[in-house]
């Protein structure tokens, strides 16, 4: 059992990421070895367990988005999100978990001073946040009073710092802003009771009066108070990337399925492999074609911008649409060839411990995600034409 540190506010665990290179590497291939042999465990119980979320830190995922500033190694959010896809390739909700990886980008909006005592205590910080429905906290003297109940902080039970979303004001631009919490001072509700993405443990939080300082709260999507390439990345469409590129993973997943396994299956009629039918090769080569093509389009459009942000260039309002437009249709796009893997599959697949149930299950859910939704393709059109994207905070 790892030690741990605290200060007034929180208790981090002192666990750290193995060195740059070969070590870290070596960590990741074992994190996935021994997802490989858990995720049915994961799902079974709901939530992925600290003791895993430990392989992850020892991988890196949770120090991608710490400034150099504070001794961090952020990473070219391509880099990271490639690894959150061999991860869902794997299992999609550990993948969906991981990705949160990327939301330290939101701690740059903290006062530098907080960001500074945070990550002198760990540059491994697992972050869940349960933002939704929004509550008006209680201002009092140095910070809120902040009570009620918020959904869908997933990877709530493995996280170190869990935030919730109160409502924006004036001061905020409208904008919602999220308090830091130790995750011992908040009740967590067992209530996700879900079909797809069960592993992610996106229970109910419940606050009642904990107090949390005004340094501890910062606007999400605010202006960052730290300017490195990483910060100046569009912290918003970052994080309908890291959703986005679980469903590619999934796809993934899927597809070397029915490549490696089930196209060798003989017909429960007696009748040829299926890989040898003319539906199920036409299939498979569509499947891929457009799982390629999205991956094109995501991973091009994450360097473009990236590069923009490392050579200090203005980000346009048309960028952030094509990152939400190419997220948009990843999940989507993903969705899809899922379900063409399902297609080819055949009967069998409909069997609640068949391989590809893992893959159907989870890789439906981030299109269903409010970030990734069918209505972002009408608002990422809407900008890419100069016009309102009438929603809130948007792209």
């Amino acid at each position: 059992m790892a030690l741990a540190t605290r200060n007034d506010d929180v208790t981090l665990s002192d666990v750290v990421a193995e060195p740059a290179g070969p070590a870290r590497e070596a960590a990741f291939q074992h994190a996935l070895d021994v997802l490989r042999e858990r995720r049915d465990e994961f799902n079974e119980q709901g939530y992925v367990p600290r003791d895993y979320m430990t392989l992850l830190k020892k991988a890196g995922l949770f120090r991608v988005a710490v400034p150099e500033k504070f001794g961090g190694e952020p990473l070219p959010p391509a880099e990271f999100m490639k690894q959150v896809e061999q991860i869902s390739a794997v299992d999609p909700a550990t993948g969906w978990v991981a990705s949160f990886g990327s939301a330290l980008v939101y701690f740059s909006s903290l006062p530098v001073e907080t960001q500074r005592q945070l990550y002198s205590q760990s540059k491994d910080i697992v972050f869940a946040a349960g933002m939704f429905p929004m509550f008006e906290a209680e201002k009092v003297e140095g910070g809120y009073l902040c009570s009620g109940e918020w959904q869908f902080a997933s990877g709530c039970k493995g996280a170190d710092l869990l935030g919730m979303g109160l409502r924006g004001g004036e001061e905020t631009g409208g904008k919602p802003l999220t308090a830091l919490i130790d995750r011992s001072k908040v009740e967590i509700v067992d209530n996700w009771d879900v079909a797809g993405m069960k592993a992610t443990g996106s229970h109910n939080v419940v606050a009642d009066r904990v107090f949390v300082p005004e340094s501890m709260t910062f606007i999400r999507g605010g202006e960052p108070t730290i300017d490195e390439p990483i910060t100046r990345y569009p912290v918003l469409a970052y994080a309908a990337q890291v959703l986005a590129v679980v469903t590619l993973g999934a796809a993934r997943g899927a597809l070397d399925y029915v490549t490696e396994v089930g196209s060798g299956s003989t017909s429960i009629t007696g009748g040829p492999a299926k890989g040898n039918r003319p539906a199920y090769k036409a299939g498979l080569a569509k499947a891929e074609a457009k799982l390629r093509s999205a991956q094109a389009f995501f991973y091009g459009s994450t360097e473009e911008v990236w590069a923009k942000a490392v050579a200090g260039e203005e980000i346009t309002e048309n960028d952030k649409a094509l990152l939400r437009l190419a997220s948009t249709e990843a999940a989507h796009v993903g969705r899809d060839v899922v379900m063409s893997a399902f297609n080819l599959a055949g009967t069998g697949a409909i069997f609640a411990q068949h391989p590809l149930q893992r893959y159907l299950r989870d890789g439906l859910v981030p299109a269903q995600h409010a970030m990734l939704q069918e209505h972002t393709y009408e608002a990422s059109g809407a900008l890419l034409m100069g016009l309102d994207a009438g929603i809130p905070s948007f792209p």
